[in-house]
């Protein structure tokens, strides 16, 4: 009873007022400081102390780290970028030789080592590198190739088609020399064991002065418009001038009279039509289409 009332008095004691100290709660610091301290585990821990030169130092070195890791990644795709390149452009993968190059569509006139002289240009290159254009272009300045292509095949081989023509015709000279010439009046080879049968003959003085002149340009214009079945029926040319160009077919049977180069398309439909009509052309032998329009039998 006597304690309770002297902690009754020392709870409402006033101040100057004796307190007695035995009444008064206990405080337990190191107890208190444990409690604080203690991990979740009930483990006491020490405080944890900020080290701003160590976080300094942590945060420089995970940068020069980054920084190092993507120099890394720039250098690993620039050497696979490197070698892919040396692969494609210099390894012998993909290097063109000449037996890679094939050759198709040639014909006496127009001769494979023309073409290969051309096209092996391109060898010891790349295919990458190989210019199919440069080779197209080089090929129909040949004579006699009317068309051409060059088509790249990986990893090494470049495919050549030439469309060679046969001579348009052939000239003529007084000592009986024959000389094959393209729709374009370009020279074509000279080739001695090749039949020169259902090709036209022109005589001319001289090739060179003949091949200047606007007469011998109309004819081979028109003569190289013809289908083969028709020119093949040509026996005769005469070219005395540039607007009378006249043809001889079937050893002289028939003469067909073009004029000049114009209107080639109506001229050869009259003259098919005539002559595959034994009823229209009857007994005339002379077809003058030079005015198509108003086409002329004799």
């Amino acid at each position: 009873m006597a304690s309770s009332l002297e902690k009754d008095m020392a709870s409402s004691s006033v101040p100057g007022q004796f307190v007695d100290a035995r009444g008064m709660p206990s405080d337990d610091a190191v107890a208190r400081t444990l409690k604080e301290t203690s991990s979740p585990l009930g483990i006491a821990s020490r405080p944890k102390i900020v080290d701003f030169t160590a976080r300094f130092r942590e945060r420089r070195r995970a940068h020069v780290l980054a920084a190092a890791s993507r120099v890394g990644i720039v250098l690993a795709v620039v050497a696979a970028v490197a070698a892919l390149l040396w692969v494609a452009l210099f390894s012998p993968v993909f290097r063109l030789e000449v037996s890679g190059i094939s050759v198709s569509g040639q014909n006496a006139w127009v001769t494979t080592s023309q073409v290969m002289a051309i096209a092996s240009k391109q060898a010891g290159r790349s295919v990458f590198l190989v210019s199919s254009s440069d080779v197209v272009d080089q090929l129909r300045n040949i004579p006699g190739v009317t068309g051409a292509t060059a088509t790249k095949h990986l990893p090494n081989r470049l495919v050549v088609t030439v469309t060679a023509q046969r001579p348009v015709a052939m000239l003529r000279t007084s000592d009986g020399t024959l000389t094959a010439v393209d729709s374009r009046g370009r020279v074509l080879n000279s080739v001695s064991d090749t039949s020169s049968s259902g090709i036209p003959v022109i005589d001319v003085t001289d090739v060179k002065s003949a091949l200047r002149r606007n007469a011998i340009k109309e004819t081979l214009a028109i003569l190289s418009s013809l289908p083969e079945s028709l020119r093949q029926r040509v026996s005769s040319v005469v070219t005395k001038t540039q607007d009378s160009i006249t043809t001889g077919l079937d050893k002289g049977k028939y003469t067909i009279i073009w004029g000049d180069a114009s209107d080639l398309a109506l001229k050869k439909a009259v003259v098919n039509t005539l002559l595959s009509d034994s009823t229209a052309l009857g007994s005339h032998t002379e077809i003058d289409v030079s005015a198509p329009t108003r086409p002329i039998l004799k």
